[in-house]
């Protein structure tokens, strides 16, 4: 069995991930470390959420800071603020017991701004940030990006997907163009490949994290075939099926999450709504009562969900199956984590069952027919 030691990873560290129960490297972590500790280049890595990025980069990013320096010398840039503050806060775990002091900061929309430019004040030698607040600061002069020596892109599909291409492309203009970036990206558009063409190095190291093979063996796949005016009573008897009812709920849309959570709750079933259009107070008050359980049942868009890491997840039904069929897995990937079983469920229409082939093909899964 490969540890972390064997891939290069320092004592510290490894005491650090193992306190946390991380103690067999995944494969992105296998891929990614031994090559960036020990290569100065760019490098590209297609991996699926849930499959221990942050990590994967983090240990080599945490080796490259210079402890002496008080700068910004490492940028990690994510799409959304939940992903911020977990990336920043994964980052800070791994420093527990490390023999230098590296300072972080994580920047994000929503909180306040005057904060976060007297939090910049203080040494900072690794900053995660959304790439709107960034800009703002910048704007504001409260920090700089001319020290970047690494810059890493984190889940840049989502970036690029929720609009932040004006964003990202005037954040580059202000890092040193001899910097190295790392790019992590479920999917590959035309735009992620367009991205990585302006700028990054030609011959930038690729990888690529096999999704069949990283698949959580934990969760029970299964389909009901419904038609749409059954949708919402079949999820609604699902629901009140599950035991402890802990899950998320997916929907396509804002509207249908609101619709959604709307009717569960006419049901007396405990549910709230997560989408991108809530004010940032609403989503923290809903985020913060669902990872301590006041409520049970979330009902979310693919882009709000990203960045929730809840271990005690028992299911994940899909009201709809996404638009991208690669989302289908991070959705998923919500349940059975930490070593639980979790049940991933789909509200199918007939014509939908060739799209649940195409993912049996894509993942290596089996989808078991529920009956109702």
């Amino acid at each position: 069995m490969v540890t972390f030691k064997d891939l290069g990873v320092r004592d510290h560290f490894v005491k650090s991930l193992e306190e946390i129960g991380v103690v067999v490297p995944t494969e992105v972590q296998a891929k990614s470390i031994p090559y960036l500790l020990s290569n100065d280049t760019d490098y590209i890595c297609q991996a699926q959420t849930g499959t221990g990025k942050t990590v994967a980069f983090g240990l080599p990013l945490l080796e490259r800071v210079d402890a002496d320096v008080q700068h910004v010398q490492v940028l990690v840039l994510v799409p959304t603020r939940e992903l911020c503050q977990q990336v920043a806060k994964g980052l800070f775990r791994c420093t527990k017991y490390s023999d230098r002091r590296i300072f972080m900061e994580a920047v994000y929309g929503g909180a306040k701004i005057d904060l976060q430019v007297a939090a910049l004040q203080r040494p900072t030698q690794v900053l995660v940030a959304t790439p709107g607040r960034l800009l703002d600061l910048l704007e504001r002069k409260a920090v700089s990006l001319k020290h970047i020596r690494t810059l890493i892109l984190d889940e840049a599909d989502e970036m690029l997907s929720m609009g932040f291409e004006d964003e990202l492309n005037a954040i580059l203009k202000k890092v040193p163009t001899d910097r190295r970036t790392w790019l992590f990206s479920a999917t590959f558009s035309s735009e992620v490949e367009g991205l990585i063409e302006r700028i990054m190095d030609k011959e930038a190291h690729r990888v690529g994290v096999a999704p069949n093979e990283e698949v959580n063996s934990n969760i029970e796949h299964s389909f009901i075939l419904v038609s749409d005016e059954e949708r919402f009573v079949t999820l609604k008897n699902l629901i009140l099926e599950q035991p402890d009812r802990r899950g998320i709920v997916f929907c396509r849309t804002r509207s249908d999450v609101e619709r959604v959570a709307l009717l569960l709750s006419d049901w007396d079933i405990n549910a709230e709504g997560l989408h991108g259009n809530m004010l940032q107070k609403d989503r923290d008050k809903v985020m913060r009562g669902f990872r301590k359980g006041r409520i049970p049942t979330l009902v979310a868009t693919d882009v709000a969900a990203r960045g929730i890491d809840v271990d005690s997840l028992s299911f994940v039904i899909h009201f709809e199956l996404p638009e991208n069929m690669e989302y289908y897995l991070h959705r998923s990937g919500r349940t059975a984590r930490a070593g639980r079983n979790g049940v991933s469920i789909v509200l199918a229409s007939a014509s939908e069952q060739k799209k649940l082939h195409q993912l049996e093909r894509m993942y290596g899964i089996t989808f078991k027919q529920l009956n109702r």
